[in-house]
């Protein structure tokens, strides 16, 4: 694995210090710095992953995050937060931090850290665009990226096509981290979670008075987008009768505000993804023609994950060091077997699936490995007890009903999660009302609920 270089700002950060000799068994390294205002230009250029505590930072913080998401070759920023503040956390996000943590932040987390960022740049080939991040070794893959790369900075639309958790929003936001408008906004819009009465003017804008309940002026998502890069997810859900003006929006480059008198000049390039067949649509008349046509000028389609096995081992490394740094967990490494049965799996749900999948494995891995027995597929399916564990919880589940196990591996999981009931139910893979309901029968039976 690649060495990663290590930026630290701040003014004594609890704990920092027990970093530097973890990094360095890693062949990792590490520089601290007091604060911000030296460091953009250090960071942009010499560091893969900078570690900033909020509070040395200040009010530079933001500014400093959004100089550093437009760079081509960026590295990843961590915020470290003393005190619990969802929304500045969510703001520094958007602005372009890869993470918040909370202090202290161990010396095996920010191991785990570099780990994964070393990973994801030593992971075949793969590719790095602003904060967007592609991990890669399979030719197909490596091809379109490299056609990405050449066409990335012209103004033609973008037709990104592929089954569902593909990716195809990552690869829209690697064409605009590519970009010469990577500075500018990236706006998103799902057509598909859009009511048709309401779309047209989250697209296009309105002006007062334009509709009942039109209180004032609102900007579209073209404007919004203006100077950057305009991504329509799921283009085939979008009704008929809107598709005529989107196309005269990209053909024309101008928007017409629904009661405006006048057209809005707009520059965005616009990409859309699809995971239905488009020309399927087309002949049942559920997509025009030629706005398909207007579209397709740079026609991608990315393969599903089960043709490109040789990404699944550098995926499942990759999300194991990010959730291992998320969920605070020390899991670096994945057996033969495991390794063999991710292999063997047709990831119906692709990318997504695979990454669900890794971060369950994270919380139900026994000690610093992921073996086969921690990989919990489908929904129902139990993970098997490791041969460590196995004398000692076979007491419990020896001749127990499978209703007993099953309530066991649920109150196990709400441990794990501290009680929260919807990451519980991700890892289960259930839905939340179903793990309700199975709370709900337990208390019932008169057990204590954790």
């Amino acid at each position: 694995m690649a060495a990663c270089r290590v930026l630290l700002v701040d003014q004594g950060l609890s704990r920092s210090r027990e970093w530097g000799p973890v990094l360095e068994t890693k062949g990792h390294g590490l520089t601290r710095v007091a604060g911000l205002p030296e460091v953009t230009e250090l960071a942009r250029e010499s560091y893969d992953l900078v570690v900033v505590h909020a509070p040395s930072a200040g009010e530079a913080l933001s500014p400093f995050l959004v100089a550093l998401a437009g760079e081509e070759e960026a590295p990843d920023v961590v915020v470290v937060m003393d005190t619990p503040d969802a929304a500045r956390a969510v703001a520094w996000m958007k602005c372009g931090a890869r993470d918040c943590l909370m202090a202290p932040v161990t010396s095996e987390q920010i191991g785990l850290l570099a780990d994964g960022r070393a990973a994801a740049s030593a992971s075949g080939r793969g590719r790095v665009a602003g904060k967007t991040q592609i991990v890669t070794c399979n030719p197909r893959m490596e091809a379109l990226l490299s056609m990405l790369d050449r066409v990335a900075d012209s103004s033609a639309s973008v037709l990104i096509t592929g089954e569902s958790g593909t990716g195809k929003e990552l690869i829209a936001r690697y064409v605009h981290g590519k970009s010469s408008r990577s500075k500018g906004p990236f706006v998103a819009v799902n057509c598909a979670a859009l009511p048709e009465s309401l779309m047209e003017s989250e697209l296009f804008g309105h002006e007062k008075g334009a509709f009942t309940g039109a209180i004032g002026r609102k900007a579209g998502k073209f404007e919004l987008a203006e100077g950057g890069t305009l991504l329509l997810d799921e283009i085939t859900e979008m009704p008929v009768t809107l598709q005529a003006k989107l196309l005269r929006a990209i053909q024309e480059k101008e928007v017409d505000r629904l009661g405006g008198t006048a057209p809005v000049s707009v520059n965005v390039r616009v990409v859309a993804t699809t995971n239905r067949d488009l020309k399927e649509a087309i002949e049942t008349r559920e997509f025009r023609e030629d706005l398909y046509f207007r579209l397709n000028v740079i026609p991608v389609k990315i393969p599903p994950l089960r043709e490109r096995k040789e990404d699944i081992e550098a995926l499942a490394r990759h999300f194991m060091a990010r959730f291992s740094a998320l969920d605070g967990r020390i899991v670096k490494n994945l057996t033969e077997d495991a390794v063999g049965r991710l292999q063997n799996y047709p990831f119906a749900g692709n990318v997504r699936e695979l990454e669900n999948l890794i971060h369950r494995a994270v919380l139900l891995a026994d000690g610093e490995t992921i073996g086969a027995e921690a990989l919990w597929f489908e929904e129902g399916e139990m993970p098997l007890p490791t041969p460590a564990t196995q004398a000692e919880i076979s007491h419990d589940f020896k001749g127990a009903p499978l209703r007993e196990v099953e309530r066991i591996v649920i109150f196990d999981t709400l441990e794990q999660t501290g009680g929260n009931r919807t990451h519980a139910a991700k890892i289960l893979g259930i839905s939340v009302r179903t793990l309700r309901n199975k709370l709900n029968e337990y208390r019932a039976d008169g057990s204590e609920i954790p």
